[in-house]
This record gives C-alpha cells, structure tokens and sequence, in this order.
C-alpha cells in the first residue's frame, strides 16, 4: 500500500469565517471527487496527521481525497484563545477550509474533540455533510456512571498545565487499552511536539479558565442530523464513556454504533486494521 509524508503534504490557507480570520494548516493526499476531512482530539501536541497516520493509506487506495485539518490552537494552526464553545469555533474553522479548497461535500471523521467539532459542523452547515463518523466523541455534558470531568480529562488536563515526560506518560497509561506499543521513542516525540509551540498549550489553559465547559452538549439538537452516522467507540475509554456513544446512537435516526473491547479512547490506531474495514464499507455502502 501506498506511503506518505507529512512533510511533503502539508499545507496552509488563510480563512476568513464571519468574524474568525485565522491561518490554517491541514495536509492533503490522495485525488478523486470524493472527500474526506479528519479532524482531531484535543490532547497536547495533537495535529490530524498524527491523530490518524494509521488511517490515510487504506482512504487513499479507496480513491478518496484526505484531507486532515490541524484546528486552531494546534499543530501548525494558528494560536487561538476560545472564550466560548471550541465545538463552534473548530467547525467555523473547517468551513473557511472547505470553502477555500472549494469543496461542496465533504465526508467527516472526527476523534473525540474532533467528533464534537463534526457534530457542530453538521448541525451548522448541514448541506456541507456526506456522511458522519464519530469516534469517542460528538456531544458534552455529564454522563449518569462516570464522575465528570473523567479521570483521562484530568490528566490531560494536567499535562496541558505541567508539560512534563512523567504527566505524559501518566496520560497515556490510560489513554489506550494495551500500552506495551508506546515506545520511549513514541512519547519523546509527543513531547517534543508539544513542547514546540507552548502557546498553544498556554492558550489552552487560559480558555479553560475563561470557560471550563468548552464542549457543549448537543442533546436537543441531534435528532436533527439526517446524515448516515457511524458511531465508534472503545468499551474501556477513560476519557469520553461508552454512554455518549449511546446517547448518539439514541438520537441521531441514521445511526449505528461499533464498539470495540479491549479498546480505550484511541481506536483509530487501537484497532486501526478493524477501524479502516468499518469506515470504508460505510462510506461505500
């Protein structure tokens, strides 16, 4: 199967949305009319590339365009302090970036803050939207098993304040299910990335401060989204429960939900041979 580089894929536009007027870079692969634009989570250093280097290949080699957006606040993006819903804001940053590569319909896959940021993008621009896959992610508010905020937002939390190898790894033991593949060299990487634009980090705290729930809960407004909706989850998530998943799946009428044991908040390179068959036959299908 074919290969990629970030490097050579990446890009930057400049997009103007209302009154939003940010620098934003994405990278870009693969060809053809059809589109799909991933979008990621909000841990530190996160980018789309990193988030779903695992996921581009098989997308590619179906003959879908991939088109992976680094949202305000991360990756090479321009910084960005957000005093309200990062939900709105990240998918009024994805419409200046479709609008700009001049793409009518766009297929979404979006990771945990990045499924939330879907969900906003359909709500807001439904005519934008193919088809919808949510992973770990898609809606706030509190979840009737789990104490809010969960222990993985917590820690997450806390790395963003305290930036350091140890908070890393203490974030990522229960990040994923399965931690024997996270190699020394995998989180030295991570922190480097993080550590190479400590504005985004420091603008993250600040938002929080000035606004702790950045994620709202898009409860009442679900049924309204008619798009066919895969729903992706993993049973052990520590940072976003299962029942969101069931909360999706509840709501939205075009919906159907895969989960996936022995899985925890990362399925998309958890289970990533397993994930990419469900995507494509659902885009396809």
């Amino acid at each position: 199967m074919q290969s990629f580089d970030e490097a050579s894929s990446s890009h930057f536009v400049d997009i103007v949305e209302g009154d939003l007027s940010l620098r934003i870079h994405y990278n870009e692969v693969g060809q053809g009319d059809k589109v799909v634009v991933t979008l990621h989570g909000s841990g530190p250093g996160a980018t789309s590339w990193a988030n779903f280097s695992k996921n581009i290949a098989p997308l590619v080699a179906a003959g879908y365009r991939v088109v992976l957006m680094d949202s305000p606040g991360w990756g090479k993006s321009d910084p960005v302090i957000c005093e309200g819903s990062r939900s709105h804001l990240n998918a009024r940053a994805l419409k200046g970036l479709v609008d700009a590569l001049h793409l009518d319909k766009v297929s979404l896959i979006g990771n945990s803050m990045g499924a939330h940021s879907a969900t906003a993008f359909t709500l807001m621009y439904p005519e934008r939207v193919e088809k919808l896959i949510l992973m770990g992610g898609g809606t706030g508010g509190a979840s009737p098993y789990a104490p809010m905020p969960t222990e993985g937002i917590k820690r997450l939390q806390q790395l963003y304040r305290e930036p350091t190898i140890d908070n890393l790894k203490a974030m990522m033991d229960i990040f994923v299910y399965d931690t024997s593949d996270l190699t020394e060299d995998l989180f030295q990487l991570r922190l480097n990335n993080m550590l190479s634009n400590k504005v985004h980090l420091e603008n993250f705290v600040k938002s929080l401060e000035l606004n702790p729930k950045q994620f709202p809960d898009f409860g009442a407004e679900l049924t309204k989204i008619t798009q066919q909706t895969l729903i992706l989850w993993g049973r052990n998530d520590r940072f976003v429960p299962m029942d969101t998943g069931l909360k999706l799946l509840a709501h939205i009428p075009n919906s159907e939900l895969h989960l996936f044991n022995q899985c925890g908040h990362w399925a998309q390179w958890e289970h990533a041979e397993r994930f990419n068959f469900l995507v494509l036959n659902f885009l396809e299908n």
